[in-house]
């Protein structure tokens, strides 16, 4: 019997491994279908990666869309509880404009949503999920921590418009401390709390370096609060002994929609972000849950840029047959070369560029190997 591994895509392989992972921590598959009503996405547009979304008039004159997000149809489709938590993942295909080629694909993603009373032992495991999600992939990846919260703080002591709060959102996003401080300079803001927001930003490290220097930055209660969040989340983080994480303010997710921890994951080879997510208590109540929310998105079409190893070979056996070769011989020698869980492909000659381990062709009524690389 052939290895499952051998003949599964990078892809599914990937969909097979983090499936695993999300049941054995009580994560229960969500399906959906390809459909949503348009309405859904034009309501919550600024949450899409793109506005971009193929449309279509149903049988019934409602306008439908092909589904660009899967988070959006969760939320849809979630009751409040007080007592227990939802706990879903999804392996969905969805279809955006792709970054690479600018067209409409079909996109394989996947991700899971923890959606209730969410407290710091959630928040952890969500977390904790996500840098598995990335280990299960390559042990050469990255993930970065960012609280909204705290960054929200700091904007709202600054008393800007909403215009110039846009503005140092784009110029955090960019890490453009020049910017951070000309926008400030503009608009005669608080000079000390620009310089404690310049100071988190340039703060990039692992949790136990930077929580320190946060905490000698702290300018009220609610960031005192934010920064207890993240050092209760880092010490069940070291439980679980999970590494390559840090904390990375720039990462700033919409602030209409995040309200807190926000993360992104990353892989060697891999040009931009393979895993997103965050807590999204203010997209609940955007549509009308009292529930809060976390979860994270891993974009399995990015595997690509992966390099899988070389084959040795695309098929361990390559049978020839002529003109004048019995069908039912062909056929029984595929069968006793399946039998031993080895490849095999008939062919009437050598196609050009095809990979075989052995070369094989009937004489005589009985199978032969013409040529062999052991």
């Amino acid at each position: 019997m052939k290895n499952l591994s051998d003949v599964l895509t990078e892809e599914e392989k990937a969909t097979l491994k983090l499936r695993t992972l999300y049941q054995g921590y009580g994560y229960s598959q969500f399906n959906m279908n390809k459909f949503e009503e348009y309405d859904l996405y034009v309501r919550n547009k600024d949450f899409l990666a793109s506005d971009n979304v193929i449309t279509f008039t149903d049988t019934n004159g409602k306008l439908m869309a092909l589904k660009p997000d899967v988070t959006l149809s969760i939320i849809k489709n979630s009751k409040d509880t007080d007592d227990s938590l939802q706990k879903l993942y999804y392996i969905e295909n969805i279809y955006r404009v792709s970054k690479e080629t600018h067209t409409y694909k079909e996109i394989l993603q996947t991700g899971l949503e923890c959606i209730g009373k969410i407290d710091c032992y959630h928040m952890s495991e969500v977390i904790m999920l996500a840098c598995k999600s990335l280990q299960s992939i390559s042990s050469s990846y990255l993930l970065d921590i960012s609280h909204m919260g705290m960054i929200t703080v700091l904007i709202e002591e600054l008393n800007l418009s909403s215009h110039e709060k846009k503005l140092i959102l784009k110029y955090i996003g960019e890490r453009n401390l020049d910017g951070i401080k000309k926008a400030c300079d503009a608009h005669s803001g608080n000079e000390a709390i620009c310089k404690v927001l310049i100071t988190v930003l340039s703060s990039y490290g692992p949790m136990d370096t930077v929580i320190p220097v946060l905490t000698e930055l702290c300018i009220n209660g609610t960031m005192k609060l934010y920064i207890k969040e993240l050092e209760e989340i880092f010490e069940i983080l070291k439980e679980n002994h999970l590494k390559n994480i840090q904390l990375d303010f720039s990462i700033v997710n919409g602030m209409n929609y995040y309200s807190g921890i926000v993360f992104q994951g990353f892989i060697s080879g891999i040009p931009s972000a393979f895993l997103s997510g965050g807590r999204y208590d203010k997209l609940m109540q955007k549509m009308g849950k009292d529930s809060g929310a976390i979860g994270f998105a891993v974009y399995l079409d990015l595997i690509q840029h992966l390099s899988p190893p070389p084959k040795a070979y695309d098929v361990d056996a390559l049978l020839l047959y002529d003109e004048n070769s019995d069908p039912k011989q062909l056929t029984k020698a595929v069968q006793e070369w399946n039998g031993t869980g080895q490849s095999i492909q008939v062919q009437p000659t050598v196609p050009k560029g095809l990979k075989y381990k052995k070369l094989l062709q009937i004489k005589d009524g009985r199978l032969e190997i013409v040529d062999s690389d052991d």
